[in-house]
């Protein structure tokens, strides 16, 4: 008898002819995320098995669990496939398990085995209720779910399933790129489209003076967060004051944050470019500020062509902040320094711009020049690498 953990692929098995692409990424991802652990890890088209050896498996386990991609977790018994094995098992594994009520859930992925799944079932039960005393079956709601998969080359024996991420493997649907400010729903945003398989790099405006320094390294935890959830991210900063000053000093003030908004697509647009990003990436949801109304998302978007992911846009604030509470961003995302989207707000921004407005005030600025030098002075960062190096700042 061999101790195991299963991996279970739940939404995977939808990809029919695409499904070894999936699960060679999966296997890949966690392969990587398990790098310096003594494992041995095993796949197939049905399974990922991984051989833990003399490691606690609550480590791996707990690691497994920032892995996309997995719909569950098992603590497995791997034993030879005929029914003396199996029964005999079954009673060595539950004989120190303290229960009143069992049930056996029998899976014949073999159908050449010679028992199907009910009569299987019959025999093993028949067996735990002859060697263990006072107990009795309960189909509905047992305390003990004993479950037998019976498989090409072994059978397995496990008793609980440990819900995992789900989603796809990340990086299996290409690169996004995220807008990343301070706030608690753009890391929330990321978090969502890693779960449909889209890896990340990041976009941050920074404006200093009137943004911190504190405000940059808070972006830099954020995406250090998110990382546990990928293998690599890249944080580009985007030099944003003369951009932002332009603004306030042209552009009627009721239009200002439409106008930044614009201005910050422009920019992530040609990065996602420049790095191949398929998509930009954010945090917005309908409605919850002014810039987040649909006429202003119509106004902002209308400056680019690149696809725009709003993966919180139908979530409500609560919603968002119990994401981030589970992801460990949102105290990070509270913590008091300004970013772009907060200095110079006026007091009441439009929330249904024109568009011909917009293209006017922004023909008060010279905005394609100034663009062109925050291109010329972004600020790259890998944040595995800076983080490694910068381990007071966690």
């Amino acid at each position: 008898m061999q101790k195991l953990l299963m991996i279970k692929y739940g939404e995977l098995f939808t990809k029919k002819d695409n499904r070894n692409l999936f699960i060679n990424k999966l296997y890949n991802n966690i392969k990587s995320k398990l790098n310096e652990y003594d494992v041995k890890i095993i796949k197939d088209r049905i399974r990922i098995y991984i051989d833990i050896k003399d490691m606690d498996e609550n480590i791996i386990i707990s690691k497994l669990l920032e892995v996309f991609g997995i719909h569950s977790i098992v603590v497995c018994y791997k034993i030879d496939k005929n029914i003396d094995s199996i029964k005999d098992n079954v009673i060595d594994l539950i004989k120190d398990i303290k229960f009143n009520t069992f049930k056996v859930e029998t899976n014949r992925a073999d159908k050449t085995f010679e028992h199907n799944s009910l009569e299987v079932n019959r025999l093993v039960g028949g067996c735990v209720l002859k060697n263990i005393p006072n107990i009795k079956v309960d189909v509905h709601n047992p305390e003990l779910l004993i479950k037998i998969e019976i498989r090409s080359d072994y059978s397995y024996i496990y008793f609980s399933e440990v819900k995992a991420l789900g989603g796809y493997p990340s990086g299996i649907q290409g690169k996004g790129l995220l807008m990343l400010s301070g706030g608690i729903d753009s890391p929330v945003a990321g978090f969502l489209a890693m779960k449909r398989g889209i890896s990340l790099d990041c976009i941050y405006y920074e404006s200093p003076p009137h943004t911190s320094l504190e405000a940059k390294n808070k972006v830099i935890k954020l995406a250090n967060e998110l990382l546990k959830y990928g293998s690599n991210i890249n944080l580009y900063v985007v030099p944003f004051t003369k951009i932002q000053e332009a603004i306030y000093k042209n552009i009627d003030n009721t239009y200002m944050i439409t106008i930044m908004r614009r201005m910050m697509y422009r920019i992530a647009e040609k990065l996602a470019n420049k790095i191949k990003a398929k998509v930009i990436i954010n945090g917005e949801s309908i409605g919850q500020v002014a810039s987040q109304t649909l006429s202003s998302m119509y106004a902002i978007n209308n400056v680019t062509n690149m696809p725009i992911i709003r993966p919180v846009s139908c979530y409500d604030k609560l919603e968002i902040i119990d994401i981030a509470n589970k992801i460990n961003t949102f105290n990070i995302s509270i913590l008091p320094y300004e970013d772009c989207c907060t200095i110079f707000v006026p007091k009441h921004p439009v929330i249904n711009p024109s568009l011909g407005k917009c293209i006017f005030y922004e023909s008060n600025i010279e905005y394609e020049k100034l663009i062109e030098d925050c291109m010329l002075n972004i600020e790259k960062i890998n944040i595995s690498d800076y983080c490694k190096r910068s381990s007071n700042l966690l």
